[in-house]
């Protein structure tokens, strides 16, 4: 729970640390995005001083300045600094962001709040609990190429100049087009394909496996295969599809029976990873300056 530092105010709801998800890194230009984070949670954003972001939804006692309300098309996409202020005090203490082409989205300002006595946070799951209760399972949807253009980066750093075969199935279908495009060095091929709990671990060089979406920390593989971080909601929607049937059923549908008619068309495009997640997620890295990165990156712009 944080409260204003100008007045002690209380200023959101009993909040747990959750992961930075690796989705901030982007956005899709002119839509309507869900929340950044699930109610009940926030995290910490480095890049922007350590700033506190939280879904509006659990803040409380703060109004909207008016006069910095300024947006895009169809909200708030925080351009003149702080928007929201102390109902109690008037300390500006946070910007809210909601436009289209945005996150949903309150950034505390770090030196105007302070944390507050609050109940203990939800205690860290362990990877059978995540499984059993469903908590990797997020609105992804359209989405999902961010996440893939972050994990279409490790990847291609893991690999280290050598080209990657990608396992048939859901693990080509999300990164083998545009790991067919990347210039390799002349190394021998490796293999890619999924690991994580509930899993197992395929034989390959190279193993997809989820981010711990409370500790950011990644599951290790017990083999020599190196790990390649995937955000936990991608990964669990390619490991454990939701199964869907097509079967003729008696007695009313049960749930996940598919009931449009007609069905829902293909996407227009084949999926691809996206390329600002891609080249952004390969600047930050610490080998950004090899050679061989530095060109991809060039490449890739």
């Amino acid at each position: 729970m944080f409260g204003c530092a100008g007045c002690g105010a209380v200023l959101t709801a009993a909040v747990s640390k959750v992961a930075l998800p690796v989705h901030v890194i982007d956005t899709h230009r002119e839509t309507l995005h869900p929340p950044l984070l699930e109610t009940g949670s926030y995290a910490v954003a480095p890049a922007l001083s350590d700033a506190v972001l939280l879904a509006p939804g659990d803040t409380r006692g703060t109004r909207l300045i008016l006069e910095r309300a300024a947006g895009y098309c169809r909200g708030i996409d925080g351009r003149d600094g702080p928007n929201l202020a102390c109902l109690t005090c008037d300390l500006p203490v946070g910007t809210r962001m909601d436009d289209c082409g945005c996150w949903q989205v309150v950034q505390l300002v770090p030196e105007a709040v302070v944390r507050l006595p609050a109940p203990p946070e939800r205690p860290v799951m362990d990877w059978p609990e995540l499984l059993a209760t469903d908590a990797l399972w997020h609105r992804l949807s359209r989405f999902r190429d961010i996440p893939a253009g972050v994990a279409l980066a490790h990847t291609v750093a893991a690999a280290d100049g050598a080209p990657v075969e990608t396992a048939p199935g859901p693990v080509t279908d999300l990164l083998g087009r545009a790991l067919a495009k990347v210039p390799t060095t002349g190394k021998p091929a490796k293999r890619l394909d999924l690991a994580g709990p509930g899993y197992g671990e395929p034989p390959a060089d190279l193993v997809l496996v989820p981010i711990h979406p409370q500790t950011d920390a990644l599951w290790q593989p017990h083999s020599s295969a190196v790990p390649v971080p995937l955000d936990a909601a991608l990964w669990s929607e390619l490991a454990f599809p939701p199964h869907r049937t097509r079967l003729p059923v008696v007695g009313g549908l049960p749930p996940g029976t598919e009931q449009d008619d007609p069905l829902p068309p293909h996407p227009p495009y084949p999926f691809e990873p996206s390329p600002y997640a891609f080249r952004t997620t390969l600047a930050r890295m610490p080998g950004a300056g090899e050679p061989w990165l530095r060109a991809l990156y060039e490449r890739a712009c």
